[in-house]
Order: structure tokens, then sequence, then C-alpha cells
């Protein structure tokens, strides 16, 4: 089984405008509500792609329950953790005559040290060979370093952990050899304490370090320019095709979940990366997740 892991999920609003002017009424095109969270993201990638997944959370509230619901609607097995306090909603608004997007996010609930336990034992159930995918950001009360409890548990039970967040934690993660990290070019710059992001050849030295310190693969997300996946032997490079941008907000977690399809379906890593960049890039182009028709 997989499970998609997140633990600061959202309803993240849509919108668009063709201007948006301070202190008036500002009249939009277009809105649309999105039930999201990046593990949330990918459970709706890997069921468009034929494969199951159960979506774990940790949340509250009547945002919560409508997110499960929609999960639900898609046959998408859920796990949910449930908290006292309310999941957040996000708002992404594009304004068409400035060629811009802005991207509010909040935060999460905060969860207490009983919902923490309660989720880390539901990982004790695991079976060999099944994929644990954790993505995103943490609610309030959940420190990063929740991330090697998890790492521990993954490899006692001799399962399989990918990690997709900007956490510097995932560093403490790579001696229990995670199948695949997903950072950008701003996280890894972050992670090696670098002020600014580094040519492309030193962006790979810097992913090839990951891989000798631990981690099976990596999948460096390179937005408009497309992603490189790095593995202890090789180095496979894909462009991303150039499209008129609507909304980013789940562009790469559509990576991700197509990547993780392609494993599940054992294809070969380098028509994995273009077939999860083409996914990433379609999303970039829609009001939400791609539906595969042109990619």
């Amino acid at each position: 089984m997989i499970y998609t892991v997140t633990l600061n999920p959202a309803i993240d609003l849509f919108i668009r405008t063709k201007e948006m002017k301070p202190s008036i009424v500002n009249r939009t095109e277009e809105y649309d509500i999105q039930a999201n969270g990046k593990g949330v993201n990918v459970s709706f990638i890997l069921q468009k792609l034929g494969i199951k997944s159960t979506a774990v959370g940790i949340g509250g509230g009547f945002t919560f329950s409508y997110i499960e619901e929609e999960l639900q609607k898609k046959n998408i097995a859920t796990h949910f953790f449930k908290t006292t306090g309310l999941t957040r909603i996000n708002v992404f608004t594009r304004v068409e005559n400035d060629d811009a997007e802005y991207k509010l996010v909040n935060d999460g609930p905060t969860v207490n040290d009983a919902e923490k336990e309660e989720f880390l034992n539901y990982f004790e159930k695991l079976a060999e060979n099944d994929l644990v995918c954790i993505s995103g950001s943490f609610a309030k009360g959940i420190n990063p370093s929740i991330l090697t409890i998890i790492a521990q548990i993954v490899q006692k039970r001799k399962a399989k952990l990918i990690v997709d967040t900007s956490y510097k934690e995932v560093l403490d993660i790579l001696p229990f050899h995670p199948l695949l990290i997903k950072p950008n070019e701003e996280e890894l710059t972050d992670w090696f304490d670098l002020q600014e992001v580094p040519k492309e050849k030193q962006l790979i030295k810097m992913a090839q370090k990951l891989i000798t310190k631990g981690a099976q693969n990596v999948l460096l997300s390179l937005g408009a320019d497309g992603a490189i996946l790095i593995t202890k032997d090789k180095i496979y490079k894909g462009n991303a095709p150039k499209i008129e941008v609507l909304n980013t907000a789940c562009s790469g977690d559509s990576m991700l979940g197509t990547f993780i399809a392609g494993i599940e379906k054992k294809m070969s890593l380098e028509d994995n990366l273009k077939a999860s960049i083409a996914a990433g890039s379609d999303t970039a182009r829609m009001e939400w997740i791609t539906d595969f028709v042109n990619t």
C-alpha cells in the first residue's frame, strides 16, 4: 500500500481576476475551491493514474471534513486524525492584467502530544514494501524531527520512504536510506547553507552528496526549467515545455505523484522523469491538477 501523509492539509481558494486594487471591491472572473495539501494532491494524482493509496492526514473542523469527503468521492481511502483546531484555508490569486500570481498561505491548527502519538502508532502496522510519502509543511506542534521517528519506523517495518518537504531535518533521515527525496533548487540551497542558488553543475554536485549520505534517489525540481533525477550511477535531466502559467500551486505534487505511479508501474527512470515533468507542467497551466489529457 502507498500512504500519502499530509501533516498540514488545506482548502485552497483559487481566484482569477483581471485586476486587483486596494480599498475597493474587486470583482473576480472566476474562483474554485480545492481540497489540498501536498500529500492529498499526490493521492489525487495516483488515483487518476489507476494506483491505489491511503491518504493520511491531521487536522480539524469543517475544512478538514471537506478534504476527507473530496478524497472519498474519488474512492481514495483515508485515515484522518482529528484535532480541535481548524484546518487552514489558503488563497491563490491570479491577476491577469499584471501577469502575476499571489499566494496567501495560513498556519494550520496546533497538534498536541497525544494526537502525535496516535499518528505515529498508526505506522507500526506497515507491511514490507509499503511506501510512505510525506509531503509539505507540518502543523504547529509537530516538530520536523518527527521525520527521523517516521524514518526509523519505516526502516524497522522494511517499508519505503519518500519525502518532499522543505525542512532541513530531511538531512537527518539520509542514514535511513529513503527511496526518494524531492527538493527544489531553493530548498537544496538552504540545506547546504548557501546564500544564493548556485548554477546547475553545483546543484547536481549537492544532490550527489545527498546520495553519498544515504538517499537512494534525488528528484531535483527546477520549476520552469524542468527537473533532474540523480541516482547513485546516473543523472537524468528533463526540460519543461513552454506554457502559459495559470496556477503553479500543485505542480510539484503532480510531478511527484506521477513519478510514484511510474515506480509502481516499473517504468524506466528516463520515461518516468519525462512523464512526471509533463504532468507538473500541465498542472501549472490549469486551475487544479492535470487531467493527463495533454501529457
